[in-house]
């Protein structure tokens, strides 16, 4: 199954069965010979495409439609992106969605069902149009329009005053006028009205067609990123240069990952402005999260084929390759739609005026059941200090976890203890590495070691570090060079430790050391339990870049650990931590995806910056950017409440969240004027709470984010050859 706006068995279906007809029915070939045609007008394989019902699925049974909504329009327009097809079919799309809402008699019911005979278009410009209320005619020439040319009617945007009103105009009253198309897969035209045509007031919110059109356009620019990806990765496996394949060099796989990481964020954006199409949202979450789509994710979709074309090289600017026509395509989207700061600055205002995005979750049925069940157990524990303890012994420290330590919770299940909880204001003890230990002992520890560690751990009992990273092994955390050495009943430890979080307050700690020097790389590496108490151990606090010493150096020498602290076999060290590091849990909790920097950064939108187009814009986007990022965690989550495989989105949104946060506090600081450099003072400031509120503090802590647990260079090379299968330098 290809990369998908699809969630659920019923639009993963439909996205596949369109992929299919893409693949078997729209070819270069066929695209070429669209484009070439004198007077192009519908693809040979459009009267197929309509017999699938493609233009009619996001209208209503009752309508003749299959009743999925606009995620299935979105479903639709994706897939017919990523295959590049030629011809009247979104336009047609969209504009029976905007009659659908536009509350319409004849002519606008029969128009809205979209059938080959009575195709659409939509005008998103007035270009020279004259409209007269009195008479409900209109006169002029209208802009360029898509697909108008094949159309039966155009809805287009008129003035009454300082009114913006929708209309249904028939071609037939008009002289459609064919023009040079950027686009040269949807011919453009414009329609002249000679004498005054009658047209058709729709009942329709003024803003809804533009943002019906948005949302279609970036679901369409979904498909396109995605294809740009595939291809540049399906070309930087074969293509050698310098005696090597070009996907083995670090630039071009940090080009292609980031390709990747852009093509899961229009994703995300044209899902999300899809469901809030489906769904009864407030009009300015939905300008907001519409307003990120058409503004960041359009310009997304535009960079990769920029990309696509800089990785394919000489190819990629000839006429024969398709790139040149995504090019043109997802240009021409930006273009129709109007520029990507002015969306962004629609997104600041909509954030101004109090609009924020949460999760919107819509849970399956058999839910309720499941919340009244495990609302009735936390109703019975008790509060204050004693309750921490009664909720690790019923499993909801974490509850993901197998029973009798957890309660083998899936997805949903997950996500519905986290809203009781915070319903009663339950908080469960935070094991933080205990998080990583724990499910490591459940796998791979001895009976003695689960016994000895588990619950005191879900109680709160012992607190954890972790003994991983070393000055010469981060990133590349097999590099480790502290040695163990077997003697009789366990093993002596000799070496450092460096980025140690809460050494000195931790009862044990968990380490990676070599055990065979002779041994491959990723081999002869042990597990090790260590009681932090131990003799030889030297630990000394790193003072950070904020200031502060939350990290440690640790030094271990002639440190003795007993046999049965060792988790697995003296080689089964590293299978143990990548099964440590992989360990996370499900949440999603809060009503808003805004994080404490958007909240700061839209704060600060008063007074005379309140309309300041440099601010907004900036605003707009790193919104548009968090919430991409947030996004993709929702969606992993979703997929693995439907038991779909991830295709890794939630590890692609730490790439996208982690810059964009530091992006964003540095915004903050700059903002605030002199009063944001005013820094503080860490011994006035020692919880976690006042600092996070610090704008100085937090630009400098976040630095942080783009160097622990690899580097983001790191990461791109893990995307490129892990996730997208290029080869290894």
């Amino acid at each position: 199954m290809k990369e998908s706006i699809a969630i659920g068995d019923e639009l993963t279906e439909l996205a596949e069965v369109l992929d299919d007809f893409c693949t078997d029915r729209v070819s270069p070939d066929q695209i070429h010979a669209y484009i070439d045609a004198e007077d192009p007008g519908l693809p040979e394989f459009f009267s197929d495409l309509v017999g699938i019902g493609v233009l009619d699925l996001h209208l209503d049974e009752q309508q003749g439609g299959a009743g999925v909504g606009f995620m299935g329009l979105a479903t639709a327009a994706e897939a017919m992106g990523r295959g590049l097809v030629p011809g009247p079919a979104l336009p047609a799309m969209i504009t029976s969605a905007v009659l659908r809402h536009g509350g319409s008699v004849s002519p606008a019911e029969d128009a809205a069902e979209g059938h080959g005979t009575a195709l659409g278009a939509i005008g998103l410009d007035p270009g020279e149009l004259l409209f007269d209320p009195r008479t409900a005619t209109l006169s002029g020439t209208s802009a360029p329009i898509p697909s108008a040319a094949t159309a039966e009617h155009v809805v287009l945007p008129v003035s009454d005053g300082e009114v913006r009103r929708w209309v249904l105009l028939r071609t037939s009253a008009t002289e459609v006028l064919p023009c040079p198309s950027h686009d040269v897969t949807r011919p453009l035209a414009r329609v002249r009205i000679e004498q005054a045509a009658p047209v058709e007031i729709l009942d329709i919110d003024p803003e809804l067609p533009s943002l019906i059109a948005a949302a279609a356009f970036a679901a369409e620019g979904s498909g396109i990123a995605q294809w740009c990806t595939d291809t540049a990765v399906e070309y930087a496996r074969v293509r050698e240069q310098f005696g090597a394949v070009i996907g083995s060099f670090q630039a071009v796989k940090h080009r292609i990952a980031g390709m990747h990481v852009a093509a899961a964020q229009v994703r995300a954006l044209a899902w999300d402005a899809a469901r809030c199409l489906d769904s009864d949202v407030s009009t300015e979450e939905r300008r907001l999260v519409i307003s990120a789509a058409a503004g960041t994710g359009v310009d997304l979709a535009l960079d990769t084929v920029k990309d696509l074309v800089n990785t394919l090289g000489g190819i990629g600017f000839t006429w024969e390759h398709m790139a040149g026509f995504a090019l043109r395509r997802a240009q021409s989207s930006r273009v129709l739609l109007g520029p990507g700061d002015r969306w962004r600055m629609e997104v600041a205002r909509a954030a101004q005026n109090g609009a924020r995005r949460g999760p919107a979750l819509t849970y399956p049925e058999g839910a309720e059941t499941v919340r009244q069940e495990i609302g009735d157990e936390l109703d019975a524990i008790p509060g204050g200090s004693e309750a921490a303890a009664c909720l690790a012994d019923l499993g909801y420290t974490s509850p993901a976890l197998p029973r009798p330590w957890g309660r083998g919770a899936d997805a949903l299940t997950q996500l519905i203890i986290d809203e009781e909880l915070s319903a009663r204001g339950l908080t469960p003890h935070d094991m933080v590495i205990g998080n990583w230990v724990v499910p490591s002992l459940i796998a791979h520890g001895t009976a003695e070691q689960k016994e000895r560690f588990i619950a005191p751990s879900l109680r709160g009992d012992i607190r954890w570090c972790q003994l991983f990273s070393e000055p010469g092994a981060g990133s590349d955390l097999a590099g480790l060079t502290t040695s163990a050495r077997k003697v009789d009943g366990g093993w002596v430890i000799n070496g450092q430790k460096v980025w140690t979080s809460g050494a000195r307050e931790s009862d044990w700690g968990i380490l990676l050391a070599r055990t065979d020097p002779t041994a491959r790389k990723h081999r002869g590496i042990g597990y090790f339990l260590l009681d932090m108490t131990t003799p030889g151990i030297t630990v000394r606090p790193l003072r950070e870049l904020t200031g502060e010493a939350l990290f440690n150096e640790v030094f271990l020498d002639e440190v003795f650990i007993p046999e049965e602290l060792m988790v697995g076999t003296p080689t089964d060290g590293w299978k143990v931590a990548v099964g440590t590091l992989a360990n996370e849990r499900v949440a999603m909790t809060g009503h808003s995806m805004f994080g404490g920097g958007d909240e700061a950064l839209v704060s600060l939108l008063r007074g005379q910056a309140a309309d300041d187009p440099l601010r907004l814009r900036m605003v707009g986007d790193l919104i548009s950017v968090s919430l991409s990022g947030s996004l993709m965690g929702v969606r992993s989550m979703l997929k693995a409440m439907e038991n779909e495989t991830d295709s890794a989105e939630s590890s692609l949104s730490k790439l996208v969240s982690t810059r964009n946060i530091q992006d964003t506090w540095e915004a903050v600081v700059e903002w605030s004027g002199p009063d944001g450099i005013d820094g503080i003072d860490m011994a006035r400031a020692e919880d976690v709470a006042t600092r996070s509120t610090v704008p100085t503090y937090m630009f400098l802590n976040t630095r942080s984010l783009t160097i622990a647990g690899g580097t983001t260079d790191i990461q791109l090379n893990i995307v490129a050859e892990r996730i997208l299968g290029l080869p290894r330098s």
